[in-house]
């Protein structure tokens, strides 16, 4: 093995400005470690950070309007700050309700606060999570995912059964919690005894300062609305370490970086930050041949990442043995979401990988774009909570200068079909004038308003029609999703097209094994699936399967599939036929093994959306022309090609890939869509 040379500098000073940053990486998880669990409850809770500000808090809420709450993961922020307030009476003026950014940490945290004050969930503290509601009316402390509180705004456009809102992990910055803030902010102003409370683990939090202010009148006119009070962590001085020179393969830097640490440095567990699951999985095999060239056994090298079930990432919390040190390969969700024990030495490369909607190809890209500076600040921090700690940037000083200050929020760089239709039921006429925190490309409101206009869902005056645009603001489904469930009682195909939904709702029920071998057999496994009909198809067979097979675990492994998603979905699908059949006044049939029945309703939701057979040999989208390809995990890649398709997404990586392909007839698209098509000759 060659020699690692030290590549890197220590500069005088680190001038870093901190700041509020995103969190990219798709958060599917909310594993919460408790370093205090061999303590009874009552000191558990004293033994928080945030203990100590309690009064603090409680006076800032009683003087300002809205408090800005930056405080490290693990502080104690989200299970703490509801009971202060509940304890201090605050729940008599109104139930104190949580916004929560994921499904998961809304039931977890419930749970938690529930346990601490020795009741079940659903009594004082309750929780409402898409399709699932455990409260009752003696639930005075209410989480919610940020979609719940939205959709309760169109039925309560004051929220006037609150008197606080706590909005927690405002840092992440995603397409809902910019949509709740920006409608908090109409609120706030019309009902002066609201109270908020924006809950954020990063340490710049001017902008939420800055966002939350507004010129008062009269008496109050000198008075602030806002304040923001930090919550000192337990942080111990952390040394920054730079590279002389650019690196060219950060992966290879990153793991010859962990061998030089492991090597050279002192005993303590080493956390490296990488872009994706395949660098992550990368990183892994190349550390396991330095392993066994040199026949170590005191390296534990462990993954972390997004798509990780709970009891994988649950690895990552516990001590090794003694005399081994723990190596934690982590995409961004290692920022803030999560704290990881026992990390003294931080490897940053320096890139996170965001999605980026392209509104002329109606595209998303996954895109490796360098860090901010507030990210780079996040990651330095995780080698501090020990003891003294070292980060290690794969990039060079004066690229650090260079960082952007952070990263675009999730809403200035997606697509807003969904937001849009939400902000119309709620009584916002022009989005384009709404108060966005972040305001979103004009672009991208224009290409969400063309959509919903094609789908039928908006008027030429921009207001929502009447079934189809209201019920479609209703569903908890993008507007394609929902125009399909729509119409699918129409077709009397409702059952499968229910399916098909549930079965989109949850993470790829496909196993996508590490090893080259599994992954053949995998393959194998899942063509007892696949029909040329495509994805969708494909996913209503998979289904069908597993419930005649009695929906069981040897079942998923037998085909290389994942017994908890599919588990999820079948959930998902009763929790669908009911509210479809009760709710929303759908018809539920089934169109009882007619395919095309199935395949004409996805085109119904999805005419937007289609590629045709260039006589190149290519696929080319139909509305511009540009070129795609089938994605490779399609069921579609390795069969003869159809003249047309449609996709439920596109994907730009080395190519513009589309996801989810179903086969189609071209004599449909007029057939469903004739104010969207017309037939004529069109010259290549």
């Amino acid at each position: 093995m060659a020699t690692f040379k030290p590549k890197f500098i220590k500069p005088e000073t680190d001038d870093a400005i901190a700041d509020g940053g995103g969190n990219q990486e798709p958060q599917n998880s909310a594993f919460v470690f408790n370093a205090n669990h061999n303590l009874g409850l009552v000191e558990q809770r004293e033994r928080l950070p945030i203990r100590k500000y309690r009064d603090q808090i409680l006076y800032c809420l009683e003087n300002f309007q809205v408090v800005i709450l930056v405080g490290e993961t693990g502080s104690g922020k989200s299970t703490q700050v509801p009971q202060y307030l509940y304890e201090w009476g605050w729940h008599s003026k109104g139930m104190i309700g949580i916004t929560e950014p994921r499904r998961v940490s809304t039931v977890t945290l419930a749970n938690r606060v529930a346990q601490e004050r020795g009741e079940l969930v659903g009594d004082t503290v309750g929780y409402v999570v898409r399709f699932l509601e455990r409260t009752s009316n003696d639930t005075h402390i209410k989480f919610m995912t940020e979609g719940i509180l939205l959709r309760e705004l169109l039925a309560d456009p004051l929220l006037t059964q609150y008197g606080v809102i706590i909005v927690d992990e405002a840092h992440e910055r995603n397409m809902l919690t910019d949509m709740v803030l920006g409608l908090l902010k109409k609120i706030l102003r019309k009902r002066s005894n609201l109270k908020l409370i924006i809950s954020s683990a990063t340490i710049d939090a001017s902008f939420f300062s800055e966002f939350f202010s507004w010129p008062r009148s009269g008496a109050e006119a000198n008075q602030l609305i806002s304040v923001k009070l930090s919550i000192e962590g337990r942080m111990h001085a952390v040394s920054h370490f730079y590279l002389n020179e650019p690196c060219a393969d950060y992966v290879r830097e990153t793991v010859e970086t962990v061998w030089k640490l492991h090597q050279k440095e002192p005993p303590g567990d080493i956390l490296a930050f990488l872009t994706g699951q395949e660098e992550v999985l990368e990183a892994m095999d190349l550390l396991r041949e330095y392993i066994a060239s040199q026949e170590t056994t005191n390296l534990k090298v462990l993954p972390m990442y997004g798509s990780m079930t709970s009891n994988d990432q649950l690895a990552v919390f516990f001590t090794p043995p003694k005399g081994v040190r723990k190596v934690v390969l982590a995409t961004n969700i290692a920022e803030t979401s999560i704290t990881i024990p026992g990390i003294v030495y931080v490897i940053d490369c320096g890139y996170v990988k965001v999605k980026w909607y392209n509104p002329t190809t109606c595209s998303d890209s996954l895109v490796v774009v360098p860090v901010s500076k507030a990210s780079a600040i996040q990651r330095a921090g995780r080698a501090g909570r020990v003891r003294p700690g070292k980060v290690y940037r794969l990039y060079t000083k004066q690229d650090y200068d260079a960082l952007a200050p952070r990263q675009p929020p999730e809403l200035r760089r997606s697509e807003m079909s969904g937001a849009v239709l939400q902000l119309k039921a709620l009584g916002i006429g022009n989005v384009l004038r709404f108060d966005f925190p972040s305001p979103p490309p004009a672009q991208n409101l224009l290409s969400a308003l063309e959509t919903l206009y094609a789908l039928d869902a908006i008027d030429e005056q921009g207001e929502l029609t009447r079934p189809v645009g209201f019920l479609l603001a209703e569903l908890p489904f993008s507007a394609m999703l929902s125009k399909m469930l729509y119409v699918s009682g129409q077709m009397g195909c409702a059952e499968e097209i229910i399916t098909i939904i549930a079965m989109l709702q949850v993470q790829s029920v496909f196993s996508r094994p590490a090893s080259a071998a599994a992954q053949q057999s995998g393959r194998i496994a899942h063509r007892h699936f696949e029909v040329a009909e495509g994805d969708l198809i494909t996913l209503l067979n998979i289904h069908s399967a597993f419930v005649e097979e009695g929906m069981t675990k040897e079942f998923c492994g037998q085909y290389y599939l994942i017994y908890r998603n599919l588990k999820r979905a079948c959930e998902l699908r009763e929790q669908l036929l009911n509210l479809a059949r009760k709710k929303y006044g759908i018809a539920i049939f089934s169109c009882k093994g007619d395919v095309e029945m199935v395949c004409k309703c996805i085109t119904a939701g999805f005419f937007t959306q289609v590629a045709y057979l260039h006589h190149s040999g290519v696929y080319r989208q139909i509305s511009s022309g540009t070129e795609l390809a089938i994605h490779p995990n399609s069921t579609l890649y390795t069969l003869p090609q159809a003249q047309y398709v449609v996709y439920g997404e596109l994907l730009q990586t080395t190519k513009l890939f589309m996801n989810h392909v179903t086969v189609i007839k071209k004599e449909w698209l007029t057939e469903l869509a004739p104010h969207y098509y017309q037939q004529t000759t069109v010259r290549d």
